[in-house]
């Protein structure tokens, strides 16, 4: 596989991070640098509560950071206002979660339109460019189905159409495979390690499995607030 070329894409220095539970500080990430390519795919794995997760709402401006800077593509994150974060976020990231995070009242089309509409796009444009996305992930023929109809695996093909509707310069997956059994797990990996890679899109993915993480480019182990790089 080609490398790519441009190796600060993503620039994470010097990053911290912590949290008071009760009257005790609890310091998750501390001091964290990392550099990642253009379309690469990095995979961090570690154990519960080592920050896997924090890691991601940093990246995406979720949430602050306390000290540390955050670039991607260029953009420095931890200077901009909460409102400038959302809509950075709105504009650049696509985001992948464990519980799907689709809304139960909207259908499948509305739910995939929705981050579109979000941005401005009028409707029948996002709705033309949703229906596309569901072709992307074989399931255009369930249009008007709602997320409690259609099954695990079904539920995160959509959510992979939503995350990548807006066409984001990065993809963030929170154990995009830990509500599915191992073989719908392991295909609906493919489909998100396929579809970013065929549009040259940086995906950060967060996972417990070691197995899961091997399909990336690099794996990026938490332990202790800190990083450290093993082999794929």
């Amino acid at each position: 596989m080609k490398k790519p070329i441009n190796q600060n894409f993503i620039q994470i220095r010097n990053l911290s991070k912590g949290y008071l539970e009760g009257d005790r500080f609890l310091q998750v990430l501390c001091e964290c640098s990392l550099s990642v390519a253009k379309g690469e795919f990095v995979a961090v794995v570690g154990k519960s509560g080592t920050g896997k997760s924090t890691l991601l709402n940093l990246i995406s401006g979720i949430d602050r950071v306390d000290s540390g800077e955050i670039y991607i593509n260029g953009q420095e994150l931890t200077g901009l206002s909460e409102i400038r974060r959302t809509l950075f976020r709105r504009n650049s990231i696509g985001f992948i979660f464990q519980f799907f995070n689709l809304i139960p009242t909207l259908s499948v089309l509305e739910n995939v339109a929705l981050p579109l509409e979000l941005n401005g796009v009028p409707l029948v444009d996002a709705r033309e460019r949703a229906k596309k996305r569901l072709a992307d992930v074989d399931l255009d023929d369930r249009l008007d189905a709602f997320p409690d109809r259609l099954s695990g695996g079904e539920q995160q093909r959509i959510a992979i159409a939503r995350a990548l509707v807006h066409d984001p310069i990065l993809v963030l997956a929170d154990e995009p495979t830990g509500n599915l059994d191992e073989e719908t797990g392991m295909a609906v990996l493919t489909l998100l390690d396929r579809l970013t890679r065929r549009s040259n899109k940086n995906l950060i993915m967060v996972t417990h499995s070691r197995d899961n993480a091997a399909i990336a480019d690099r794996i990026i182990e938490l332990r202790e607030g800190c990083f450290s790089e093993i082999e794929a």
